[in-house]
């Protein structure tokens, strides 16, 4: 689980230079992570931090904040909004996953 987090971390550098590398459901699937271990992700730190740098960027886009202007003000707004949307993107898998891991029967698709 520990490699998942640093996959993580080590997009979220990557997209902060313009490139964009991970498919986290994708990775999930392929690695078939336990809901558990996904569970855990979800209420990690890095998962917050996560979540904590969508927001500060979209402080940065409404440009309220003149601090968070000043931290990311090497971004354009075009680059801040691709890099907000990707992070999203990566909890939104991650939630995705989760769903879809409960335990259960899964529906049975009618004709």
């Amino acid at each position: 689980m520990e490699d998942t987090y640093q996959i993580v971390e080590v997009a979220v550098d990557y997209a902060f230079n313009g490139r964009f590398v991970l498919d986290f459901y994708q990775y999930l699937k392929s690695n078939k992570i336990r809901r558990v271990e996904i569970e855990q992700f979800i209420e990690s730190s890095t998962a917050t931090n996560l979540n904590n740098m969508i927001l500060e960027l979209e402080s940065y886009l409404k440009g309220n904040d003149k601090q968070m202007c000043e931290a990311y003000g090497y971004l354009t707004k075009p680059q801040a909004t691709e890099i907000k949307e990707y992070l999203y993107h990566i909890l939104e898998d991650a939630w995705r996953y989760s769903r879809e891991r409960r335990p259960g029967r899964p529906k049975k698709k009618t004709k």
